[in-house]
């Protein structure tokens, strides 16, 4: 099987602002790990990396080392880099994370958050609603635009935290979770749209609502652990 067989795409939020070359490995280097691109398991050998990127070792090392902290690949001084592996305990225990740090992050964001922080809220979903809109029918996760864009939303909502390590963690676990929201999608054979969800998840934050906007999130961070569990199944016997 060829090492890469994908198109690589680099997300910046300012296009006039180039990129540095720490900034281009670790976005990109990200990008297809969450992505799929790279295989749960993969090896992931920097010369290949140099060749497929155009980048020096040095950003690349730097960016493995980096994806190594947040738990999406696993480093061995004699073996090198690889992705991390998946699994039925794994997505239960990034599940159960999530729930211990985004509730809390919610609620205070809810509690702190002002006109600007609304406004925010109410852009990011704005976005995410026009994209999915002119999807086709099909997993919406699968589009890297909607990907992008909801991992915005899910930000914007919790952005009013004061606690920066709430924050950081939960962006974390949100990039964990990814992996296996593409498995998920990957064996839907049912169409599932999120606008729903994000808009009655949106309107309750709006409101001040704490135990909706709680609720809800719960119930929306569940449903993805419901889903990838059944296709994790699915995928263990495709790729065994």
């Amino acid at each position: 099987m060829p090492y890469f067989r994908f198109v690589h795409k680099i997300f910046i939020m300012d296009k006039n602002v180039k990129p540095t070359a720490s900034e281009q490995a670790l976005t990109s280097l990200r990008h297809d790990v969450l992505s799929l691109s790279f295989l749960p398991g993969t090896k992931l050998k920097i010369e290949d990396l140099q060749q497929a990127y155009g980048l020096s070792s040095s950003p690349l090392r730097e960016a493995l080392n980096r994806l190594s902290e947040e738990g999406l690949v696993r480093s061995d001084d004699r073996k090198g880099f690889r992705v991390a592996s998946v699994s039925e305990d794994d997505l239960r225990d990034i599940t159960r994370m999530r729930l211990l740090v985004d509730l809390p992050a919610l609620e205070e964001s809810m509690k702190n958050g002002t006109d600007a922080w609304e406004a925010r809220v109410v852009a990011s979903f704005h976005l995410l609603e026009k994209v999915e809109v002119r999807l086709p029918d099909g997993p919406v996760v699968l589009d890297p635009e909607w990907s992008q864009l909801h991992k915005s939303f899910h930000a914007a909502l919790i952005s009013a935290c004061n606690s920066e390590r709430l924050v950081s963690n939960s962006r974390s676990l949100f990039d964990q979770a990814e992996r296996y929201r593409h498995i998920s999608a990957r064996h839907r054979t049912v169409v599932k749209r999120k606008s729903e969800e994000h808009k009655l998840l949106m309107r309750a934050v709006l409101k001040r609502d704490i135990e909706t906007a709680c609720h809800l999130h719960q119930e929306h961070v569940l449903s993805t652990q419901k889903n990838a569990l059944k296709a994790l199944a699915l995928w263990n016997k495709d790729t065994h």
